[in-house]
């Protein structure tokens, strides 16, 4: 079986949210729920700071911006609105005002974990070796954790990933990715308890993920919470663009479908597209 949704550009690993080396406005837009408007201003304002620009205007950041983004996501999760984020970020900034020189950044030595990421994307099988030096080092250990995961689900060593992500999360209770990953997991294996379990902490995590409540919308069908489910895939139709919220619509349509006929729901790929299944 296999109800994972690939909302992300790693078909490989077929949904699983991997710490990667750059990212663009949209990849952020989409893993924090945050409108690309906001994101633009942010970095236009100095709040968040960007990697580089491509000569077609593409902003891109790197891991490091993570933890920006992972701030915004708390003060969110607090209630705060977009607003107030911005006068927060802006604080922030006014903590560390420039002098009237300009820094000169200067080529240094990438990191173990760096080296890792860009390895990782090649394709290079020494990414394992770097992500274990960075954990020996103790540089982003649950990040190293996590990808370790992807690395293992690629290879088919399924047990290999679920003990990575779990050691993610013994380093950070709180890491999205490896709670969403083994949602993922528990998934594909038929177990709904610890895949509805791990969901719903990545939904507390990330109030406005679409992969998170597409799937937890499934999860509700099949356990019989018909009005769970469709509130959950109404919430994932919020933050959806383009081909995701097409995705989202369908199977919203074929939920509301098995309400109506008051059908009961076995398995999710009842109601996945056809192209899906």
């Amino acid at each position: 079986m296999s109800a994972i949704v690939p909302f992300t550009k790693n078909s490989k690993s077929k949904g699983l949210q991997r710490i990667q080396a750059t990212y663009t406005v949209r990849d952020i837009s989409r893993q924090f729920g945050l409108s690309e408007s906001s994101i633009r201003r942010w970095t236009r304002k100095g709040f968040i700071q960007s990697v580089n620009e491509t000569p077609g205007g593409e902003i891109r950041y790197d891991f490091k911006a993570l933890t920006q983004f992972r701030r915004i996501r708390e003060l969110r999760n607090r209630g705060l609105t977009i607003r107030q984020v911005e006068l927060e970020l802006h604080g922030q900034l006014n903590l560390f005002p420039e002098s009237g020189g300009r820094l000169i950044r200067l080529p240094i030595r990438r990191s173990p974990f760096e080296e890792a990421l860009l390895l990782h994307e090649k394709g290079d099988e020494n990414a394992v070796k770097m992500y274990q030096l960075a954990i020996l080092q103790g540089e982003c250990v649950a990040d190293a954790y996590c990808n370790l995961g992807i690395l293992e689900f690629d290879n088919n060593a399924i047990p290999g990933a679920f003990d990575h992500f779990t050691n993610a999360l013994k380093y950070d209770p709180r890491h999205f990715e490896s709670h969403f990953n083994l949602a993922h997991l528990y998934f594909e294996a038929g177990d709904y308890r610890l895949a509805r379990l791990h969901y719903e902490i990545s939904a507390v995590l990330e109030p406005n993920s679409t992969g998170v409540y597409y799937n937890l919308g499934l999860i509700y069908a099949v356990s019989g919470e018909l009005t769970e489910a469709i509130e959950a895939l109404n919430k994932a139709k919020e933050n959806s663009t383009g081909e995701e919220r097409i995705q989202v619509e369908e199977l919203l349509s074929n939920l509301e479908k098995a309400a109506r006929d008051d059908r009961q729901i076995k398995d999710p790929q009842e109601l996945l597209p056809e192209k899906e299944h």
